[in-house]
């Protein structure tokens, strides 16, 4: 599904190492570890109505993920919490928001991969944009469409993907895969054949009435995962963490994608192959509500009068 762009956007200010900067005029230096290699750290946050939802955990994962690259230098969740509010306070943003927040280990001296040549800090990235969720599958549409992509998501002895870094290669080369295909996303497997997650979101699949969804080996400890697996043992649906195939895709009687960018999103098709009875399924349907109902009652206030 390609996004579109949003007009409210056009004169957004972002947030560059504590400097507010129109969109067009924003950038880093040439000399930076993201330009260089890629070489940096990143979280998507939702805003609900000034609250931002799981921010703690979070910036918890981006810690770890920055810690794991040997940052010399990690901001506070103060610091952070406080660029965060500014941006969205410039930009007279406080619901139905996405928060592309990006820690890179910085500018270096000359250039070079060698993190002794970054010496003056690392940069802190706040993107805030107006976007609703993504993608569309309401009830009455046909739900998201996957394809199994060639590309294999690494094992940890590789590169482990609980490290939250841009090196995004391996889902970009998978979403032109997708785009070439006529589907909205790539579904991606492990090196071991088992079902991984797409190229942006944790795939979930319900069979007779247990949600599944793959081991965090491949993939990230996905934050909307945890809260899906964590709902469903407060409200008595059976659940497990297991490998799974592609054949128990195909014979699932629901399939979900889950991701803070897209939230719970509904999947119709894999591979040709329709998905139970080809519409929204009622455990999905209930794992939404309580998301929603979640969503709309907790986070942490970063804009308004509660914030200051």
């Amino acid at each position: 599904m390609l996004q579109k762009f949003d007009p409210r956007n056009a004169d957004l200010l972002v947030n560059i190492n504590g400097e507010l900067v129109h969109r067009d005029e924003a950038g880093v230096s040439p000399f930076d570890s993201l330009v260089q290699g890629g070489d940096g750290v990143w979280e998507g946050l939702r805003v609900y109505d000034g609250r931002i939802f799981k921010l703690r955990e979070h910036l918890a994962r981006l810690r770890r993920s920055a810690k794991a690259l040997a940052f010399a230098t990690i901001p506070s969740d103060e610091e952070i919490i406080r660029e965060i509010t500014r941006t969205l306070e410039a930009n007279g943003i406080r619901d139905n928001a996405h928060i592309r927040l990006t820690l890179s280990r910085g500018v270096k001296i000359t250039s070079g991969m060698d993190p002794r040549l970054n010496q003056s800090g690392p940069t802190l990235i706040v993107l805030a944009e107006h976007k609703a969720p993504v993608y569309n599958d309401a009830v009455g549409s046909a739900g998201l469409e996957l394809m199994t992509s060639s590309i294999r998501r690494f094992s940890p002895d590789t590169l482990d993907p609980n490290i939250h870094h841009n090196n995004l290669i391996q889902s970009i080369m998978a979403k032109i895969e997708a785009n070439a295909a006529g589907a909205d996303d790539a579904l991606m497997l492990d090196m071991n054949g088992f079902v991984a997650e797409t190229n942006a979101t944790h795939v979930f699949i319900v069979t007779e009435g247990v949600v599944e969804t793959s081991f965090a080996t491949a993939c990230p400890e996905g934050i909307t995962r945890q809260t899906i697996l964590d709902l469903c043992g407060k409200h008595g649906i059976p659940h497990r963490e297991r490998d799974f195939s592609l054949t128990h895709v195909y014979c699932a009687d629901e399939c979900f994608t889950t991701g803070t960018m897209g939230e719970i999103a509904w999947v119709g098709k894999v591979d040709g192959r329709v998905i139970g009875a080809g519409q929204r399924g009622p455990v999905t349907d209930r794992l939404r509500s309580l998301f929603s109902a979640l969503t709309a009652t907790t986070g942490e206030v970063v804009v308004g009068a509660a914030a200051r």
